[in-house]
């Protein structure tokens, strides 16, 4: 019997999904790999971090997704390297799946340029539990204030620090004002969380700085409403437990988040080729390597550019477009339809909310702004979103949120790790 053409996908993001799901051919069978047993939803994780969503609104089980696709294996498993001459993807536990196409979409995950020691200090957002842990510790500030009774690191404490003021940092400050503004103000009795500090920090001249400037000065201004301290011009110079550190000057935060920078996956490394600065893995105008048919590299993990030069942007509906690509191309290369040629992306606006009232579009010609943006958010991501339930749930909670002001998913879980203790407290 004649062997299927194997195909292996890693990566259970938006990228290898959307190839996973526009590849279907007779004679061909297709494992994809991810490390986690999930797929996320990744536009939405902000609102796990800052109490809004549960987890499981917004990820699903990959194999449930699957399930009705007999010609697709899912294996959870680490890769490790990449066997470029026998065609073999090893992983990190010792076993290994053969491809004769491969397809690597790993995403991206938190650059800190060179100062990867600030990571425990200010974690970044990119997984289900970088989710729940960015959560635990905002309320646990709350609560560890609550019990001290030194006035400086109550201080500390409400302090709240996001670095990056890009759609990701925007949103986070935005809800994290409304919780101390709104949603908390009545639940503690020795604080007045209106009190907490909400700052937002950017190295570069402006918030949202990949929006139109009329936009990227609205978000600023609506922010400022919030209540959030927006800083602008000031690079981050150093970060501890204690705080962070804008040139010369120290703010005492015990809670700082870090959304300034994203860096691919090892996926260069794998293949033994020079990554961009952000370690991405130049490809040609069909998003494979050079030299090398036979591997399709997409989404975040991929150098690739327009027919007109310009970068294709690490969002989710670029590797969702890059992931369809892929599929047709290997449709052509089977004689089930014509060659699409080079990827061409299109571009399908820019979207970011500013806390539940608020936001901005920019759709090319059309710009929009303040309410009326909030609600065009709203139902695109809802509409994206995989499942009726799903798509219900987020309403439902986005609903509540909007006509209540209180937030629905605000457990603080994981066990004692990292909760904020207050020093006052501690025994000498």
């Amino acid at each position: 019997m004649e062997q299927k053409h194997r195909v292996v996908v890693v990566g259970g993001g938006f990228g290898g999904i959307a190839c996973v799901r526009s590849l279907k051919a007779k004679d061909v069978e297709i494992t994809l790999v991810d490390q986690r047993n999930h797929h996320l939803f990744q536009p939405l994780l902000y609102q796990v971090a800052t109490t809004i969503l549960p987890t499981s609104e917004i990820a699903w089980p990959i194999r449930g997704l699957l399930r009705d696709r007999e010609d697709v294996r899912t294996l959870m498993a680490e890769v490790e390297a990449v066997d470029q001459d026998n065609r073999r993807v090893h992983f990190s536990d010792g076993g290994s799946v053969e491809y004769d196409t491969l397809v690597l979409a790993t995403g991206a995950r938190h650059s800190y340029f060179g100062n990867d020691d600030w990571e425990t200090a200010a974690p970044g957002l990119k997984t289900l539990e970088d989710a729940t842990a960015i959560r635990r510790r905002v309320l646990s500030a709350f609560e560890a204030a609550e019990r001290s009774d030194d006035p400086r690191e109550r201080e500390a404490l409400l302090t709240f620090a996001v670095v990056g003021a890009g759609p990701t940092g925007v949103e986070l400050v935005g809800i994290i004002a409304e919780l101390a503004q709104t949603s908390l103000v009545r639940e503690f009795r020795n604080i007045d969380t209106r009190q907490a500090r909400v700052l937002l920090v950017e190295a570069g001249p402006r918030v949202l700085p990949a929006f139109p400037e009329s936009l990227s000065d609205y978000a600023a201004g609506a922010l400022k409403r919030l209540g959030v301290e927006v800083r602008t011009g000031t690079p981050v110079t150093h970060c501890d437990p204690e705080g962070i550190t804008l040139g010369t000057e120290h703010i005492p935060a015990r809670t700082a988040i870090w959304a300034a920078g994203v860096k691919a996956s090892r996926a260069a490394q794998w293949l033994g080729v020079a990554g961009d600065r952000a370690g991405r893995v130049p490809v040609t105008e069909d998003l494979t390597l050079e030299g090398h048919p036979e591997i399709f590299v997409i989404g975040d993990t991929a150098a690739a550019t327009n027919a007109d030069g310009k970068p294709v942007p690490g969002i989710a509906p670029a590797a969702k477009q890059q992931g369809e690509f892929v599929a047709r191309k290997l449709k052509a290369r089977f004689g089930l339809r014509r060659d699409p040629g080079r990827f061409v992306y299109r571009h399908q606006g820019s979207l970011a909310t500013i806390g539940r009232k608020a936001a901005v579009a920019d759709f090319g010609p059309i710009r929009l702004k303040g309410a009326l943006a909030w609600w065009v958010w709203g139902i695109a991501h809802i509409y994206f979103l995989i499942g009726t339930r799903n798509r219900m749930a987020v309403a439902l909670s986005w609903l509540w949120s909007h006509a209540s002001g209180q937030k629905s998913a605000r457990l603080i879980t994981q066990g004692k790790q990292g909760i904020a203790v207050p020093r006052s407290s501690v025994a000498e």
